[in-house]
């Protein structure tokens, strides 16, 4: 059997993944990938394999029929998100699909409290200006008793929540299948964008629908508080970048940070970019620990292992 694997975390860490593979008597190919490989890419290569782990590629319909036509018979996406995937593509070709869900709530919340801290803080600014040979002392604000408006409340966003609890912050969560945790019962909940403008902090942790695109655009910002600081670790099209853009330049919105972008990588043209140390920018890289992604990649080969009817070994 082959498998392709475009996914950069586990290709990254490919070598020790590979007598897994072969010992289940499957060939992989691991083609450079940086972030996705193109849909023009895919149709190409993904026919020739009887197996595809996906990264944040386009798996799209398209792909899926050119695959079908080809030799694929089953498909895993790595990690949580499957917004880029068609399930129901898959569904009515009969490829069989999962995901790996509940893999890395743990390390997104702890870059998502890192940001918050730091945005709090000001501590990169700081950073960048002491290696600048300059020594400044922002004062910045304290968690306890600040209010967050957390949107998800997943795996992602319940660990965020016990993360800022323990920070003594205030949690107001925003999901329409909220439901109380064990742990989490001083945790609020409120409808998409009611009483935003108690928030502080604005943390985005769910997963992108059709439904929610834009969720933080100009109507929730423009209801937000003057001085609020935005946090998304979840998916890019979550927030319209322009509007934010727009509510940083007005002073509306503090200072964001940002795991994730609309475009990625993140265009040399945004707005975003002309904001300076009120901007902190990461790679889509919060669940990349190496611990993460050992579990979430061999998650994926037992998928795979499963799907194709081979033994696991």
């Amino acid at each position: 059997m082959k498998v392709l694997i475009t996914c950069p975390p586990m290709l990254r860490a490919i070598d020790s993944f590979r007598p897994i593979f072969a010992a289940r008597g499957i060939e992989i190919t691991t083609p450079n990938v940086v972030q996705i490989l193109s849909e023009v890419e895919l149709i190409e290569l993904v026919p020739q394999f009887d197996g595809w782990i996906i990264g944040d590629d386009p798996a799209t319909a398209t792909v899926f029929e050119a695959g079908k036509a080809g030799r694929l018979k089953a498909a895993v996406k790595w990690g949580v998100g499957v917004d880029n995937v068609d399930f129901s593509a898959c569904k009515r070709l009969g490829i069989p699909i999962s995901n790996t869900p509940g893999m890395f709530g743990r390390e997104v919340a702890d870059v998502a409290l890192g940001y918050v801290i730091a945005l709090a803080r000001q501590t990169f600014e700081i950073d960048r200006a002491v290696k600048a040979g300059g020594w400044i002392k922002p004062a910045g604000i304290s968690l306890a008793d600040k209010t967050v408006a957390l949107a998800g409340f997943g795996d992602i966003g319940r660990n965020t929540a016990k993360r800022l609890l323990a920070s003594e912050m205030k949690v107001i969560a925003y999901d329409p299948f909220f439901k109380p945790s064990a742990g989490l019962e001083a945790v609020e909940s409120a409808v998409w964008p009611a009483r935003i403008e108690e928030a502080d902090f604005i943390v985005i942790t769910c997963a992108l629908t059709r439904e929610n695109r834009h969720l933080l655009g100009a109507k929730a910002l423009e209801q937000a508080k003057p001085g609020v600081r935005v946090v998304n670790v979840a998916r890019g099209p979550l927030v319209d970048e322009q509007s934010l853009a727009a509510a940083l330049a007005s002073g509306k919105v503090h200072s964001a940070a940002l795991d994730v972008f609309e475009v990625e990588p993140l265009p040399t043209d945004s707005p975003l970019r002309s904001f300076g140390d009120r901007c902190l920018f990461g790679s889509h890289n919060s669940s990349n620990t190496t611990d993460a992604v050992e579990r979430t990649s061999l998650k994926a080969i037992d998928l795979m292992t499963g799907f194709l009817g081979l033994p696991l070994v």
